[in-house]
C-alpha cells in the first residue's frame, strides 16, 4: 500500500537528483571551446618560405571534392609574372562553405600540400555570397621573412628544390626585384595621378 502511494513520486527521482547540480554549458561565444589538432575547419592555400605560393592549379582538388564545392581555375607562369615554381599556379580559387561538408578528400588529393585544413570553424553568415571564399581570402597570411608574388624563382633553384625544402626564405635577388616592382608600379601611380590633374585642369 505505501509503495503505490509513492510509485507517482519515485519517477521523478531522477528529475530531482540532477535539479541542484551544475549546468555544464559552454558559454560561446563569449568562452570558446578548444578544437582538437586534427579538427577539419575552413581551408588555406600555403605559400614556400619565400611567399611563392604551393598551388599550380592542377584541380584535383576540385575533383575530388564530393559535394562540387571547390572551383579552380589554373594559368600559366610567365618570367614577368610568376606566382609559384611550377609551370602553372591557381589563377582563380574558390570554396563553397554551403556545399562543403568538410571531409577533407581535397587535402588528400593535393599533390604538393598547398591545401590545409585550420582550426577555424566560425562560418556562418546570414548571407549566401560571403559563404563562398575566393583565393585572397583563403592564402595563408605573408609572414614578415616572406615577399609579396608575382617574382622569380630563388636564384639557382628549380621547381623540384621547393618541393625538397631547399628554398628556407627570400634570397637577396628576389628581395631587389620587388623592391624594384614596387618601385616602377609607384612611378605609373604617380604618373596616372598627375595626368589626371592635368586632365581636370
Amino acid at each position: 500500500m505505501l509503495g503505490q502511494l509513492f510509485a507517482p513520486v519515485a519517477g521523478f527521482g531522477v528529475t530531482f537528483g540532477t535539479m541542484f547540480r551544475k549546468v555544464p554549458t559552454q558559454e560561446y561565444p563569449e568562452v570558446k571551446r578548444p578544437t582538437a589538432p586534427r579538427f577539419h575547419g575552413r581551408h588555406q592555400l600555403n605559400r614556400h618560405p619565400d611567399g611563392l605560393e604551393k598551388c599550380v592549379g592542377c584541380e584535383l582538388c576540385a575533383w575530388a571534392c564530393p559535394a562540387d564545392a571547390i572551383y579552380v581555375e589554373g594559368a600559366d607562369n610567365t618570367d614577368d609574372a610568376r606566382f609559384s615554381p611550377g609551370e602553372r599556379y591557381g589563377r582563380v580559387y574558390q570554396i563553397n562553405y554551403l556545399r562543403c561538408i568538410f571531409c577533407g578528400l581535397c587535402i588528400e588529393a593535393c599533390p604538393t600540400r598547398a591545401l590545409t585544413m585550420t582550426n577555424e570553424y566560425e562560418l556562418a553568415d546570414s548571407e549566401r555570397a560571403p559563404l563562398i571564399y575566393e583565393k585572397h581570402q583563403l592564402l595563408a597570411p605573408l609572414r614578415p621573412d616572406m615577399l609579396t608574388p608575382p617574382f622569380p624563382m630563388a636564384e639557382g633553384m628549380e621547381e623540384r628544390d621547393y618541393y625538397r625544402g631547399r628554398v628556407t626564405g627570400a634570397t637577396r635577388g628576389q628581395q631587389d626585384y620587388v623592391e624594384q616592382r614596387d618601385a616602377r608600379r609607384d612611378d605609373a601611380a604617380s604618373d596616372a595621378d598627375a595626368a589626371q590633374v592635368e586632365a581636370r585642369s
